[in-house]
């Protein structure tokens, strides 16, 4: 009987235990995932932003909108800072008030410590491979879709009759001058362009109809003059239909984020239709975005085991460096992903080698410094 109550005894005590650091280790987590987050949103997201408003026209209230729905995708990018953060934090916090000395005198060694922690890591991982397979898709789609219904309805002003567009260059020269009679249902009619971007020449388009798109000016049923200086018409083409871009592409820009707009599974199945249709580049980048679905959320597992025992500092050490290792390690780690990205992109690595390398290093890495402290006698 005795030995039962020291059982149940030593299982309460486990239990508690337990509760209490993953009490710290989740208070820090959220403080974590919040501050990153907002560091995130205030360097990256605002200038992307102003950037969309500026050059693009999007309406202010559709851009912050756009804006909102990249947060889930932010938050997948911060859940592995957040966990990293809270394991050096209480770790290092235990350390410093000798707690983990103590525990470690009572026979409870870096394991039993630290599995509270790994446990809280694999449930963060299941839960970041979840948002990025089945939020992130779809907000990503969506923010797309403001983008491009934005950029459509871009300067058309409804039931508006003789009005123009002006197109300024950065150095404050007119470059075009759009000319419209009038305009019905978003769509543009008696269209004239004089186009003076190239030098030597002026460009005149006339057209009965168009409309703007996200690729650019759509006209319908015109003609496009070629002027010299001295005024003489050099060419004249005919078209039944044309896009003119006028240097508006953003298409390509939005299509950069297609793989995201997927989960794994439909991402699989594009690339066993769709691969031999895009172009190196493209490949490399929808085949590395297949891969990093399953590498990004497995870093937070890794950053732990670098975390852990980075932690635990030793007795002499009477500071808290946690918050300096954790910042150490993220800038590290996310350095090493855009360069093993870049270069994957540009096929150097392999794809499958650029999204894992950054886990590959941190876990190589991690194994041998929590090998050292566990199983090292200091």
């Amino acid at each position: 009987m005795s030995k039962i109550g020291n059982i149940k005894k030593q299982a309460a005590s486990i239990s508690i235990l337990d509760k209490y650091i993953l009490k710290q280790v989740i208070e820090m987590f959220i403080m974590g995932v919040f501050v990153f987050t907002s560091i995130i949103f205030a360097s990256d997201t605002f200038i992307t932003l102003i950037k969309q408003i500026s050059l693009f026209g999007i309406p202010f209230k559709v851009a912050l909108l756009m804006i909102i729905l990249n947060l889930p995708s932010v938050v997948v990018m911060t859940i592995p800072m957040g966990v990293l953060l809270s394991t050096v934090m209480t770790l290092n916090k235990l350390s410093l008030a000798s707690e983990i000395t103590v525990l470690r005198a009572c026979g409870i060694g870096i394991n039993r410590i630290a599995k509270p922690i790994f446990v809280f890591s694999i449930i963060m991982c299941i839960c970041s491979f979840i948002i990025n397979e089945t939020v992130v898709p779809v907000a990503t789609k969506y923010s797309k879709d403001l983008a491009l219904w934005s950029l459509s309805q871009k300067n058309v002003p409804n039931g508006k009759q003789n009005f123009v567009f002006k197109d300024i260059g950065s150095d404050g020269v007119l470059k075009r001058l759009f000319y419209v009679g009038h305009c019905e249902d978003k769509r543009l009619y008696d269209i004239t362009v004089l186009d003076t971007s190239k030098p030597d020449t002026i460009q005149v388009l006339q057209a009965e109809e168009g409309k703007t798109t996200p690729a650019g000016w759509d006209f319908q049923k015109g003609a496009v003059y070629t002027v010299g200086q001295e005024g003489k018409v050099l060419n004249t083409t005919l078209f039944e239909d044309s896009t003119v871009k006028f240097g508006l592409d953003l298409t390509k820009q939005l299509n950069k984020n297609m793989a995201k707009e997927m989960n794994f599974t439909k991402l699989l199945k594009f690339i066993a239709t769709n691969l031999h249709t895009l172009d190196e580049e493209q490949r490399n980048v929808v085949v590395i975005e297949l891969y990093d679905k399953l590498a990004l959320p497995i870093t937070t597992i890794a950053l732990v085991l670098v975390g852990v025992p980075l932690a635990i500092t030793p007795p002499r050490v009477r500071y808290n460096r946690g918050f300096l290792f954790s910042i150490l390690i993220i800038f590290a780690y996310y350095l090493i992903r855009a360069l093993s990205i870049s270069f994957g992109e540009a096929g150097t690595l392999i794809p499958v080698l650029a999204a894992w390398m950054p886990n590959i290093i941190l876990a190589t890495f991690g194994s041998l410094l929590y090998y050292k402290k566990v199983y090292t006698i200091e």
